[in-house]
């Protein structure tokens, strides 16, 4: 027997399934990034970046940040980024998954609870089970769910602390985590609250601020913020208590262990939170773009969702990626997303809004899904 049989009946499974997943080049008209201002292309962002390097910023950190690889490119977008969002500190770090399972695995302490929406990032489930803290699932946005949980957990005779984990923008499905009942919530029962901002940075409140804006700078309150959707480049930044910055620069392995982010990285999401502040108009067509679309698409059944992620779920998995492949065939990148990523029986079309199309490329999108849907 091979020593790849293992591996290459899985594989086999994951097709008989119509699961089986490849990487491809990209193409057509872009519906499915999570660019959603046009900045990863950006003539401006190329500038800062050019700029940047004439002056000498390294591409390489050269070994993780408490060796030498600590850069004062990383220290200065930390600064600029907690003053920015409204945070009393924030941590770089080179993805958002990394420090989603940094921050889940480190932060929560033995004896704690993390209660978590159902629909939250695999990054999160990552971390929590390298975490030696409890973790429960509860439905999503679902806010007396998490005040159960939280409450049988006390009286079956949890002392720990209790972590709140939810997204404020949801990844597939477009909609918004009820932060202020949350945030009440968390005040009621001393908890934490934990807001993953990665698809709403950028997009909502003050100059991009995120979702979360009214509830940064509390004691009680850690806010993950990704580079790499609408700020064009690569990254996150965690923003909130600088004791809790402290603790993962000292126990966080995904940090201590890590090569630091490259210092010509952190100089270009500091030319994209200038950008931020400077360009409101990025963000008002946007939002114009997100209302023509709801109204174009929601004859061919896409319903709207008041953001830039705009889902068409169909349920079945070939159904699914059979309309996906007969929109790609027309022009237009629009994924087909199946399960595990999403629930069973939701699978979809994930359609993604961004400043890279036109009014009349959604007309056109909207034309072709007609055309594949019947």
């Amino acid at each position: 027997m091979s020593m790849l049989s293992v591996h290459q009946e899985n594989l086999a499974q994951l097709a008989a399934q119509g699961r089986l997943r490849s990487l491809v080049p990209r193409h057509g008209v872009d519906f499915a990034s999570n660019d959603y201002l046009a900045l990863a292309s950006s003539s401006r962002l190329r500038d800062a970046v050019a700029k940047a390097l004439s002056e000498g910023v390294s591409i390489g950190s050269g070994g993780s940040r408490l060796l030498r690889g600590n850069d004062p490119e990383h220290e200065a977008l930390e600064q600029e980024a907690a003053r920015f969002f409204g945070a009393e500190t924030a941590l770089f770090f080179s993805s958002g998954y990394v420090a989603n399972a940094a921050l889940f695995a480190t932060l929560p302490q033995r004896g704690d609870l993390v209660v978590h929406d159902a629909l939250v990032h695999a990054s999160a489930h990552e971390g929590m089970r390298l975490s030696r803290a409890e973790h429960v699932s509860v439905p999503h946005n679902d806010v007396d769910a998490f005040e159960d949980a939280i409450s049988r957990w006390r009286h079956a005779g949890g002392a720990g602390r209790a972590w709140i984990a939810v997204e404020s923008l949801y990844s597939m499905d477009g909609d918004r985590a009820p932060l202020a009942a949350l945030a009440d919530l968390a005040d009621r029962h001393d908890a934490f609250l934990l807001i993953d901002e990665a698809h709403a940075t950028g997009v909502f409140g003050t100059m991009g601020r995120g979702l979360a804006e009214a509830f940064e700078g509390r004691e009680n309150v850690l806010t993950l913020r990704t580079c790499g959707k609408a700020l064009g480049c690569e990254g996150a930044l965690l923003c909130g208590p600088a004791v809790l910055r402290d603790f993962l620069v000292n126990r966080g392995r995904g940090f201590i262990f890590s090569t630091a982010p490259s210092p010509l990285m952190a100089r270009a999401v500091r030319a994209s939170l200038d950008i931020l502040a400077d360009e409101p108009e990025r963000r008002d067509r946007l939002r114009s773009l997100i209302d023509y679309a709801e109204r174009g698409l929601a004859p061919v059944g896409v319903a709207p969702t008041g953001s830039q992620i705009l889902p068409l779920v169909l349920g079945d998995d070939a159904t699914t990626m059979r309309v996906a492949g007969a929109v790609q065939a027309a022009g237009f990148d629009v994924r087909g997303i199946r399960p595990p990523t999403v629930p069973a029986n939701t699978a979809r079309l994930r359609i993604s809004l961004t400043l890279n199309v036109t009014p009349a490329q959604i007309d056109a999108l909207a034309d072709a899904l007609r055309d594949a849907l019947q």
